[in-house]
């Protein structure tokens, strides 16, 4: 048999190699390494709010504007508000208000610009039941001014006919309406 002093190096051996063999299982190389700490992504948008409902009134208490909205979102770092389905009356105080609306819109900080981007329209109806509707894709609206501008193509329907043109200054207050360029005009002859 062996003798006394090789089994008790063999019982010796066998135990440091299992400490070696579960200290390596257990103790990786990964452990060792600087960990990057954990990323949270910090939202860009700080608040929001659903089926929104603003008004704005004049100093002599009518209302001036009444806005609607599916969803508002505000971005932080612009401190701009994200509309969805943005729904714009601007009565200036009278009783036919410019009816505005657009699939999206964005509202500056202050309330006073209302970019509206795709399927913008802006409707009236005037006292003699006469409508005027202005459509195009992306518009700016300026509520406290009663004032709407544009670069983008325009199409107008009303007074019996159709105008179209590219770029548009519109003074909503004076139902006053300009085409800047490209302008062509078809009409009912009466």
């Amino acid at each position: 048999m062996f003798s006394k002093k090789v089994r008790k190096t063999l019982v010796v051996s066998c135990i440091v190699a299992i400490f070696a063999a579960v200290g390596y299982w257990n103790i990786s190389p990964e452990r060792f390494l600087d960990k990057p700490p954990a990323k949270t992504e910090e939202s860009p948008i700080d608040w929001y709010a659903t089926n929104t409902h603003t008004l704005q009134y004049l100093e002599d208490g009518k209302v001036q504007y009444e806005m609607t909205s599916e969803k508002a979102e505000h971005v932080k770092a612009t401190d701009i508000t994200l509309v969805t389905k943005p729904d714009l009356n601007m009565y200036r105080g009278t009783d036919f208000p410019w009816h505005v609306t657009s699939d999206h819109g964005e509202v500056n900080s202050g309330g006073t610009e209302v970019e509206l981007i795709d399927n913008v329209r802006v409707k009236r109806t005037d006292e003699k039941n006469r409508d005027t509707l202005i459509t195009s894709t992306r518009m700016t609206v300026f509520p406290q001014q009663q004032y709407a501008q544009t670069q983008q193509p325009v199409r107008i329907d009303g007074a019996g006919g159709v105008s179209t043109g590219v770029g548009m200054k519109a003074y909503l207050k004076e139902s006053r309406i300009h085409l800047l360029s490209n302008v062509r005009g078809q009409y009912e002859a009466r």
